[in-house]
């Protein structure tokens, strides 16, 4: 599903571990992209918003024209809080003081958990939606924040469906039962109408993400924590099927004339570069050199680009194959899932009613199977390749085979998104 607008924007998500340089690398290619002639918008979903900053222009909750081409927003995600869950919030306190509850409590009760992250992947959909932009540029909060932010669509997904089959009971019992509880009369069907609605559009963010025009780009510095880091973001973008087009490599030391210290930080550095280039091939590794001073302003960005990208378009689209393959053979069929840098031990599998469910360390993901696997069995998964590879056969040949890296076995249906605990695994 995706928005019913006739050009679906380029999106590029920036983001990286805190401090690493990741917003001056999403304003950088903005400006880049403006210069080239597209209407561009920049949008910050960081909470520290440093983006206007950056630019060294004013910018506010709604997108801003900035110069030629190019336009800022701050999502604010507590006035759209106000302007979007003023209705639902009013009828929580409505409901919990005809409870009892203290009134300020209700308030603070009614601050819904998750709210900031639904508001902004919402707030991204409209702007793709808008049809007024060809590029759309996120400015991410660090890595740990947009992972469960681009986990959400599917998390909500999942209950959505489980929620549907009580849908009818709910409607017909509890609800009527709340109302002349608490007096506040009758409430009717819409706010499931509502939450379906809510689901709908995350699965319209999630597609426009996982599609052609999107993709996330990590931003990193040459120190083995942060490339550490930026390994297992990508493997948790795989395994949600968000696409990775490239590495940026902030702050670069140059070798040429530099003084002792400097020549120090560079070999340490080129030490790292390399590691980086292998094992994050086959995909982009950028690199931007150290600036000799803080890069703010249009044209100090437009610089950074330069220097970054050389005459490359920085928003070129991500190429390759599929994150999720389905090969059929004779007597079995083989699904693979993409996974870079997930080792032996990291991961589980099992298998529940037409899902598979995929465990990589905190992170789980349930991915719905072709109808084909109907009469398969889990059979048994290895990693090789930077891939998973979970092998099905028919029920009466579905023997666990000795040499498996990766353990099937049975385990509770959870929500997709973040663990609750780390699956085991051998």
């Amino acid at each position: 599903m995706t928005p019913a607008v006739e050009t679906v924007p380029r999106i590029v998500v920036f983001t990286g571990k805190g401090g690493v340089g990741k917003t001056t690398s999403a304003a950088a290619v903005a400006v880049a992209s403006a210069r080239r002639g597209r209407r561009t918008l920049v949008l910050s979903t960081d909470a520290a918003h440093s983006l206007a900053d950056t630019l060294d222009v004013a910018a506010g909750p709604e997108p801003a024209q900035v110069s030629d081409h190019l336009w800022v927003q701050l999502v604010d995600t507590q006035r759209r809080m106000e302007q979007s869950a003023a209705q639902l919030r009013s009828t929580l306190r409505a409901l919990l003081d005809g409870a009892g509850v203290d009134p300020l409590a209700a308030e603070e009760i009614t601050v819904l958990p998750g709210a900031d992250e639904v508001l902004v992947l919402l707030e991204l959909r409209a702007q793709a939606a808008s049809g007024r932009w060809d590029v759309v540029v996120v400015d991410a909060a660090p890595t740990a924040e947009t992972l469960r932010l681009l986990a959400l669509p599917e998390a909500l997904g999942w209950y959505a469906e489980r929620l549907s089959p009580l849908e009818e009971r709910v409607t017909r019992m509890a609800v009527p039962a709340l109302a002349r509880a608490t007096g506040l009369g009758p409430i009717g069907p819409g706010v499931l109408d509502a939450v379906r609605a809510l689901c709908r559009d995350l699965a319209e963010v999630r597609a426009l993400l996982t599609g052609p025009s999107g993709s996330v780009r990590l931003v990193l510095t040459p120190e083995r924590v942060v490339v550490a880091e930026s390994r297992r973001a990508l493997t948790t973008l795989s395994l949600f099927g968000y696409a990775v087009d490239g590495v940026v490599a902030n702050r670069v030391f140059g070798e040429d004339g530099a003084d002792g210290w400097r020549a120090g930080w560079a070999r340490a550095q080129r030490g790292v570069l390399d590691e980086v280039i292998a094992s994050f091939a086959p995909l982009s590794v950028w690199q931007t050199g150290f600036a000799a001073a803080e890069p703010v302003g249009m044209d100090a960005l437009a610089a950074v680009a330069e220097d970054t990208y050389g005459r490359d378009d920085p928003l070129a689209r991500a190429t390759g194959e599929p994150a999720l393959q389905v090969q059929r053979h004779e007597d079995h069929v083989d699904v693979a899932l993409a996974l870079p840098f997930a080792a032996r031990g990291d991961v589980s599998v099992a298998r529940h009613g037409d899902e598979l469910i995929v465990t990589v360390g905190s992170w789980r993901r349930l991915i719905a199977l072709p109808a084909l696997l109907g009469r398969y069995d889990v059979a048994r998964a290895r990693i090789a390749d930077g891939r998973v590879v979970v092998r099905f056969a028919a029920r009466e040949r579905s023997e666990v085979a000795r040499d498996t890296d990766v353990a099937p076995r049975s385990q509770p249906v959870r929500p997709p998104g973040r663990a609750g605990t780390r699956a085991p695994s051998r």
